[in-house]
Order: structure tokens, then sequence, then C-alpha cells
């Protein structure tokens, strides 16, 4: 009798993108965090835009002059930054916590091809909820400016870039806490160094010198990924461009995903 030795063949991109949307739909954690991120999303940016509508004009003529009725319908993306940015992390830490991250590199002895297949499994699950949220946010809230004459159109120069761009910020951004979590591997040590990156760091910039610190803080991930919300004059001195911004946070995502890819491909699990 001849033993007959069946040969592995390698797992497709294409199927571990399938197996990993396959997971993020049957995990009730991811629709709890896609909810958290549409309900931050929509709710805080219709309700400050009321605010605003309500209080306008502004005392100082300077304050009219440079309103962005689009950032200000917007402003529920920055509290929704850390839900999705734990999504993104929950999705590799959450298999590290069970172990089930064994059976997916059985699967998949190469590894990164895992680490792609979350990323682009992430890409495409995400902005089915995050684009439908801006959309809402920034309609609910220009409906509310509108009351007092000083709402925009997507049909106006920028909007329509700052709108769609923010559910491109929110999406990386959960990339980016992928890259985390195959960097850390751990739930609570990804969430603190995200959180340290999007609230204390600016925080503790804030207490170099003035110049220094607007210098600095720009460039750090939640100055530099939000500025593609931005419609009005920028100054230089505080923000970057809508274009620059995204560079920038590109940088830092890429970063993140390097690290992690390095960190998949040469440690045991």
């Amino acid at each position: 009798m001849t033993a007959t030795t069946v040969e592995a063949r390698p797992v497709s991109l294409p199927r571990v993108v399938l197996s990993e949307l396959t997971k993020l739909r049957s995990v009730r954690s991811t629709a709890w965090a896609l909810l958290t991120t549409a309900a931050l999303i929509i709710g805080p940016g219709i309700l400050i835009c009321l605010a605003q509508a309500e209080q306008w004009p502004p005392d100082n003529p300077a304050d009219a002059a440079g309103f962005d009725a689009t950032a200000i319908s917007l402003t529920g993306v920055y509290f929704a930054t850390l839900a999705i940015g734990v999504l993104g992390i929950l999705v590799v830490s959450g298999e590290y916590a069970t172990g089930s991250i064994r059976s997916t590199f059985a699967a998949v002895p190469r590894r990164l091809p895992v680490l792609w297949g979350k990323v682009i499994a992430f890409g495409l699950a995400v902005p089915v909820v995050c684009v439908p949220a801006v959309l809402i946010a920034f309609l609910g809230g220009q409906k509310m400016l509108d009351t007092k004459g000083i709402g925009v159109t997507m049909g106006d120069p920028g909007v329509a870039r700052a709108v769609l761009g923010s559910a491109l910020f929110l999406t990386m951004l959960g990339m980016l806490g992928i890259g985390l979590g195959m960097l850390l591997r751990n739930t609570a040590a990804a969430v603190t160094v995200l959180v340290g990156m999007l609230l204390i760091l600016p925080l503790t910039v804030s207490f170099l010198p003035a110049d220094l610190s607007a210098t600095v803080n720009k460039f750090l991930p939640l100055s530099a990924g939000t500025a593609i919300t931005n419609v009005g004059p920028v100054d230089p001195t505080f923000t970057l461009t809508p274009q620059a911004g995204l560079g920038v946070f590109t940088i830092y995502v890429v970063v993140f995903l390097a690290l992690g890819a390095v960190r998949v491909a040469t440690r045991d699990v």
C-alpha cells in the first residue's frame, strides 16, 4: 500500500477576506461598536448645529467670518474616534484573547494574508455604516443651520470632500487599531496606547510653549486626520491643509500596520 501525500494549497487572499467579513458579521461586539460609532457621529453633530443656530449670530464678528458649517456638522466624528479605533483593535485582540487566532494561523500558515485580510474586510465593512452616518449628520446639521441662513450644500466647494473624507478618516483609524492589535496582541494595552495617542498626547503637548505646541499639535494623529473635515479658511499655524493632514495620518496608519506585520511574521502566537 502506498501512502498518498496531499499537498496543502496556499489560501488565497480573497478567501481570507471573505472569512474575515464573516467574522465581522457574526461577532456581536462589531454590531454594537458600529452602532455606537454611528450614534456618536450623528447625535453630537446635529445637536451642536442646533445649539449654534440658536446662538447665531456670535458676538464677535471674527467668529462669524471664520464659521465652518461643514466642520461643525461633522463634530461627531471626534466623538466616534475611540469607538472605531477600539473596534479595529478588537478585530485582532479578540482572537488572541480567545485563542482562536491559532486556528486562523493554522488555516493561513503564511500569516501576513491574515493581517491584510482583516484590513481589507474592515475597509469594506466600516464605510457601509460610516458613510450614511456622516451624510445624516451633515444633512441634519445643515437643516438646523439653514434656519439662520448659514447652511451649506454638498455641491459647495470642498464640502463633499470633507463629508466623505471624514468617513475615510474613521475607516483608516480603525485600520490603525488593527495594526496596534497585531503589534500588542492585548486589548487593554492597545486601547491604552490608542487613548494616549488620541487624547493624552494632545493634552501633554498643550503644556509646551505656545509656538511649539501649535506646531507639534497639528501633526498629531487626531489633528492631522480630522483636518480633512475643514472647508473654511485654514490657519497654517494651527492646522494642516486637508490634503496634508490626510497624508500625515496615512503615514501613522502605514507605520502601525507595518509594525504589526513585522510582529505577526516574526513572532509565535
